[in-house]
C-alpha cells in the first residue's frame, strides 16, 4: 500500500503572543512535526506570523488575534499593568476556544500544540499544552502566585497531555517556575527546545552579539540604552539584531559595528557561534538558545517582567549567565565586570534533542 493513500495528520500549532519566544520555540517543533509526516496548520498574526512564514514559507498560516498584552513604561507597573487586563485574556481565552472548534471542523484537525495559550482544547482530539510557566511569578508573591497557579492548572488540566521545555532535574534552566511541588499528572519535560545547532567552523565576528527582544515599549527602551553605549568603545566589533521581523534593515551605525532589524534561523545561529558574549533579555527561549549552543551570555530581564527578573538572578547563582538590571546597565563596565565571572557550562552531558522522540511518538499515536 502506498504511503500517500492515507491523508496526512494535520496538526494545528499556535504560539502565545507575548514577544517572539514562543514562536521561535516552536520551530523545532514544527520540524519535528514535518519530518513525522505530519501536515502542519500555523495560527498566528503580526510578527508571530511574520517570523513562521518565513522560516516556513510553504506552511498555512491562520489569522488568529493574540492576547495583545500591553506592557507599563515603568516596570514598576508591570504586574498592575497585567492584572488590569485579566478581562480582556478571558475573553481572548473564549474567542479562541470558538475559534478553535470551527477549525477543527471545517479544516479537519487531528491534533494541536498551544504553546501557553489556554482556550486551544478540544474534546475529540489530542491537545497538548507548552509552558516552562508552572508557577508563575508576581511581585506581590504568596497568595497572588498560588492563585494563579491554580487557576493555570484548571486550564492545563483539560488539556491531553502537558509539555515543559526544561530537564526534569538537574542542571535545569527554569528553577522553581517548572518544578513546583505540586505538578501536574500528565506533565512531560522535554529537555532544552531551541531551533539551534552547534556547528564548525565558525570563526569569531564580533566581540558581542546584542539580541534586542521581547514587547515594547521594554524592547525601544533597552534599544536605545544599548545604541548610546555601544558607539563609545573603541575597537568593539558588535553586531545589534533589533528584534524586528517586519522590517529588513542592515546598517554599520559605527566602525566595527552592524545593526540589523531581523535575522532568520540559520544566521542567527551562526552570529551567536561567531560572537564571544551574547547580550539579552532573560526570556526563557532565548536562555535555551544560549544553553543549547554553550554561549555565555550577558541577561538583562525585562523591568518588572518576575518571571525574567527570578531566571535571571537564578541562573546567575548557578554561574550559566551574567545578570544585571536595566537601569544599573552599564556596557563598558559589565564587559569588564564579566571577564571576571565564574562561567560554568550547563550542558553537563544533558540531551540537547531529548524533545525530538517526544514530538515522532506523539505524531505516531495520530
Amino acid at each position: 500500500m502506498s504511503t500517500y493513500s492515507q491523508a496526512l495528520k494535520k496538526v494545528l500549532i499556535v504560539p502565545l503572543d507575548w514577544g517572539l519566544g514562543h514562536a521561535t520555540r516552536d520551530i523545532p517543533l514544527i520540524r519535528e512535526l514535518l519530518n513525522a509526516g505530519c501536515e502542519v496548520v500555523i495560527a498566528a498574526e503580526g510578527k508571530h506570523a511574520a517570523l513562521l512564514s518565513r522560516e516556513f514559507p510553504q506552511l498555512t498560516i491562520l489569522p488568529l488575534p493574540g492576547y495583545n498584552i500591553q506592557y507599563a513604561q515603568k516596570g514598576a507597573f508591570f504586574g498592575l499593568k497585567i492584572i488590569q487586563q485579566i478581562p480582556k485574556i478571558w475573553r481572548a481565552v473564549r474567542y479562541e476556544q470558538a475559534w478553535l472548534r470551527k477549525t477543527v471542523a471545517d479544516l479537519g484537525i487531528h491534533a494541536v500544540i498551544s504553546d501557553n495559550r489556554f482556550g486551544l482544547y478540544h474534546p475529540d482530539i489530542p491537545c497538548v499544552f507548552i509552558s516552562h510557566q508552572l508557577l508563575i511569578k508576581t511581585p506581590f508573591g504568596g497568595f497572588t502566585e498560588r492563585l494563579l497557579q491554580k487557576i493555570n492548572y484548571r486550564y492545563i488540566r483539560r488539556y491531553t497531555a502537558c509539555w515543559i521545555p526544561d530537564f526534569a532535574g538537574e542542571p535545569n534552566l527554569s528553577g522553581e517556575l517548572a518544578h513546583p511541588a505540586d505538578m501536574p499528572a500528565h506533565a512531560t519535560y522535554l529537555g532544552c527546545l531551541s531551533r539551534f545547532e552547534p556547528m564548525d567552523g565558525i570563526s569569531k565576528q564580533y566581540d558581542l552579539l546584542a539580541l534586542i527582544s521581547g514587547p515594547e515599549p521594554q524592547r525601544t527602551n533597552l534599544e536605545t540604552l544599548l545604541l548610546e553605549q555601544v558607539k563609545q568603545i573603541p575597537g568593539l566589533k558588535a553586531l545589534i539584531v533589533s528584534g524586528r521581523p517586519d522590517k529588513a534593515e542592515r546598517t554599520e551605525i559605527a566602525p566595527g559595528i552592524w545593526q540589523v532589524s531581523h535575522l532568520g534561523a540559520k544566521e542567527l545561529n551562526e552570529a551567536m557561534l561567531a560572537a564571544d558574549m551574547v547580550l539579552s533579555r532573560s526570556g526563557y527561549t532565548t536562555l535555551m538558545d544560549l544553553a543549547k549552543l554553550g554561549k555565555k551570555a550577558i541577561l538583562i530581564p525585562t523591568p518588572g517582567q518576575t518571571e525574567q527578573e527570578y531566571l535571571g538572578k537564578y541562573l546567575m547563582e548557578k554561574g550559566y549567565f551574567y545578570s544585571l538590571p536595566q537601569q544599573q546597565f552599564n556596557l563598558q563596565k559589565t564587559l569588564e565586570a564579566v571577564k571576571h565571572f565564574p562561567f560554568s557550562d550547563f550542558q553537563h552531558g544533558q540531551d540537547m534533542e531529548a524533545y525530538k522522540k517526544i514530538v515522532r511518538d506523539f505524531a505516531g499515536a495520530l
